[in-house]
Formats: structure tokens, C-alpha cells, sequence
């Protein structure tokens, strides 16, 4: 019997397992001579597949894949909680071109917008500094990896050194990942339930800046988690009041009887990454971590 090459059967998490790693069996796979049974695609192996992998029977394989991947990589990287910043991506950087504008009132609205990016970039930084006290455990940043206000947010950790996640998400136009996302911690999502499951797995508060769909989108979609009981009464915090007044009437909705008057107080607004930060510590300086409040759900 030939003597198969030397291995380690301890793996990185201490389990003895002295079964042929996945990846050897690949390896051995890929080295088979061609013929036509081996060419087929029948023969390869179901895991490095990609045309079956991509099939319609296959999307609950694909979700739980998108599920495990990046869990396992923060995971592996020991961050335990994140700073969630949503917001456009159509905002500039103040100087920069509103090059989303098709007319001339979105190019000054956007333009006038630009302080948005700037407040993201220095709430990041914010941010940041305290998850440097954790060694970067804690309190790290997370955007939707896009320009506009994510560029801000993984910006601000960037030029301080710190390190930032970025979730992006396969787009008809193609949506790259900005340059300022930590290269180790950039994702990349087909399915958008999954993708927000990630946004709000660590998530410590949930801070939202001016946008549009898909910012109102995650927005909603967070107040609703927490309105039933599904997510505990982080921090939400809302940039731009005047902003977001104009475009949303809470009032109105709590007095028309569809939403309980005090799921208006689920939200606060700010205008600066001072008081967006300062609302995070005071919580957390006066709440006990293990016992963060949920509501009750009831309607």
C-alpha cells in the first residue's frame, strides 16, 4: 500500500479528525486525466460546481451559504458587536460632484447634502477610537460597502487606522466595493434578506443618514424588528430631522391609530456625530449589556 503524505489531523478549532480534508479531495479531483467521463459535468465534485450550485433547486443551500460565510469570518476575527450606518449613496463628499443629479434642483439638494458625508466620516471615526479600546471587538463599523454615506462611514475608520466591514450586494449596475473597506471584511450578498440579517446580527445601534429606497428600506425594516419584538431597543438614531420630517409624518401615523404613539420614541434625531455618539455611550453606561430592553410586541 502506497504511504499517503504526512498531515496535520489536528485542525485549527483542536478537533482530531482524521478524515481527507475537502480540499485535498479537490486537489486530487483536478488531477484526474481528461476523458470524456471526466470532462463531463456529472463528474465533478457537487461542492466545486459552480453551474449546480447556481440552480434553482439549489437556493436553499445558497442562502445558508451566504448566512455561514461571513458569520464565520467575523467570527474567526473576534468581533463581537458593530455600528450599523445606513445612508445614500448618491451623497457626495463636500467639494465632490453630484453625479447622481438629473436636474438642477437634485444637484443643489444633493450638493447642500454633502455635510452628511462629512458627519458620517467623523461618527465613524468616533466609533472607531472606542473599538480600538476593545481591540476592535466592539463597536466596529459596518456599511453597505457602496459609495456615497457608506464611503463616509468606512472612510472615517480607514484614516485612523481602523478597521471596517462592508456588505455589498450584487446590483444591475454594478456596485464595487469602495476603496476604504478593510479588504479581509468585504462581502458580497445575492440574496438582500440575508445581507440585512448580517447588517443587524452585532448590531450595538443603528445610526441612518439621509436616502432613498434602499435606505428607507433598511430603515423600516429595523424599526419594524424592533416595534415587534424581534430586535432589543438598540440605539436608532436619525441624521437630518428636517429630512427626515419632510419625507416621513411619525406623528401622523401614530395619530391615525396605525403605528402605538410610543413607537414614535423608538427613533431619535441628531445632527452631528457628537450627539449620535454621546446618545450610544449614555445608553451603554446605563444599561446592562445582558439586559438591553425589547419590546413587548403586542399591538
Amino acid at each position: 500500500m502506497a504511504r499517503m503524505k504526512k498531515r496535520n489531523l489536528r485542525r485549527k478549532d483542536g478537533v482530531w479528525d482524521p478524515l481527507v480534508d475537502s480540499r485535498q479531495a479537490r486537489a486530487r479531483a483536478a488531477g484526474v486525466p481528461p476523458t470524456p467521463q471526466s470532462m463531463s459535468p456529472s463528474y465533478r465534485l457537487a461542492y466545486t460546481d459552480d453551474d449546480f450550485l447556481a440552480r434553482e433547486e439549489l437556493r436553499p443551500v445558497r442562502l445558508q451559504l451566504e448566512l455561514l460565510k461571513p458569520e464565520m469570518i467575523l467570527s474567526e476575527r473576534g468581533i463581537n458587536s458593530t455600528i450599523v450606518m445606513f445612508g445614500g449613496a448618491r451623497i457626495p463628499e463636500p467639494g465632490g460632484d453630484a453625479w447622481a443629479a438629473r436636474n438642477e434642483t437634485q444637484r443643489k439638494n444633493l450638493t447642500a447634502a454633502s455635510i452628511y458625508y462629512e458627519e458620517a466620516r467623523k461618527f465613524s471615526q468616533l466609533c472607531s477610537q472606542h473599538s480600538a479600546e476593545s481591540g476592535y471587538t466592539e463597536y466596529v463599523v459596518v456599511t453597505g460597502g457602496g459609495p456615497g454615506v457608506m464611503e463616509a462611514g468606512n472612510r472615517g475608520a480607514a484614516e485612523i487606522g481602523a478597521p471596517s466591514i462592508g456588505l455589498n450586494i450584487v446590483l444591475p449596475h454594478e456596485q464595487a466595493p469602495n476603496r476604504f473597506v478593510t479588504p479581509e471584511l468585504s462581502f458580497n450578498f445575492h440574496y438582500f434578506a440575508i445581507r440585512k440579517m448580517h447588517f443587524l446580527l452585532r448590531a450595538k445601534a443603528v445610526v441612518v443618514f439621509p436616502g432613498g429606497f434602499g435606505t428607507l428600506d433598511e430603515l423600516f425594516e429595523t424599526i419594524t424588528l424592533m416595534q415587534t419584538g424581534r430586535l432589543a431597543l438598540v440605539p436608532l438614531i436619525l441624521f437630518g430631522e428636517k429630512f427626515w420630517r419632510k419625507i416621513i409624518d411619525f406623528e401622523a401615523l401614530a395619530e391615525f391609530g396605525t403605528i402605538a404613539p410610543t413607537d414614535v420614541d423608538l427613533i431619535r434625531f441628531v445632527e452631528t456625530a457628537d450627539e449620535a455618539w454621546e446618545i450610544i455611550a449614555k445608553f451603554y453606561q446605563t444599561i446592562d449589556p445582558k439586559q438591553v430592553p425589547m419590546a413587548s410586541g403586542v399591538r
